[in-house]
């Protein structure tokens, strides 16, 4: 029995990996068919260069990108229907929330962002009322914690606002949001190892919760937004968070 038990527990354990991979998956997909919508050659296609860098980390195989491609290119009618959605809203203690979806059904979305929000002590609001408490900047991680004052130099002759040493041992660089496409090649035509790079809602003030449960339901919303199959990203203002360096 005690062998068919942790059988059981390594079978439900998979299911949900293979859950959650799947639906990252069916996400990265959709954002390759939305961005092959302005050309099917990444080469002059940077949006879809993003999209593609981004599915092979996560190890989306070949095939499938491909298929979202051509859906996107003209080439299937599956990626017709997608469009890019933004919710905004609050959590607990007025946290603001800004989440992004690639939908080919809004209404559906719409009922699943509101329930999770309404779940979690939250409530959906309207566009705007939170999107002003964020930058809408670009973003490119570098590999490893790099020597500062190198890379101070090189910022300074970037288009670049700053950087942030991460807890996981990378380095952030950011800057304005139509910088994003320069700022990446360059830092890679100067030799820094780019692990990628993309567009983030930073938060310019941060909330502060002292409360356990509610930081703890605040975590809970974030994840249960997450989770929806046709949310791309979540984004909030709740600290903890890394502050930027900017450079002088």
């Amino acid at each position: 029995m005690a062998g068919h038990s942790k059988w059981s527990q390594i079978k439900r354990t998979k299911a949900v990996v293979d859950g959650k991979r799947g639906a990252l998956f069916t996400r990265l997909g959709r954002e390759i068919t939305v961005a092959a919508r302005n050309g099917a050659d990444p080469n002059g296609n940077f949006q879809l260069r993003t999209a593609i860098t981004k599915a092979r980390s996560a190890g989306l195989p070949a095939g499938n990108i491909e298929r979202a491609i051509a859906k996107g290119s003209g080439q299937g009618e599956a990626g017709s229907s997608l469009e890019v959605i933004r919710y905004e809203g609050y959590g607990p203690e007025g946290m603001a929330v800004l989440v992004e979806a690639l939908s080919d059904n809004r209404n559906r979305t719409a009922a699943e962002v509101r329930l999770a929000f309404s779940k979690h002590g939250g409530k959906l609001g309207e566009t705007g009322c939170v999107s002003y408490l964020f930058q809408h900047r670009s973003e490119v991680r570098l590999e490893g914690h790099c020597e500062e004052e190198a890379l101070l130099e090189t910022l300074l002759e970037l288009d670049a606002e700053g950087y942030v040493l991460q807890s996981d041992g990378s380095t952030m660089v950011h800057g304005g949001f139509e910088a994003l496409e320069q700022l990446q090649q360059e830092l890679q035509d100067r030799g820094w190892a780019v692990i990628d790079w993309g567009h983030c809602w930073h938060p310019l003030a941060l909330v502060e919760i002292q409360d356990e449960q509610l930081s703890e339901t605040c975590q809970r919303l974030q994840e249960a937004l997450e989770s929806l199959d046709d949310v791309c990203s979540v984004s909030t203002n709740l600290a903890p968070i890394e502050v930027a360096t900017k450079p002088k």
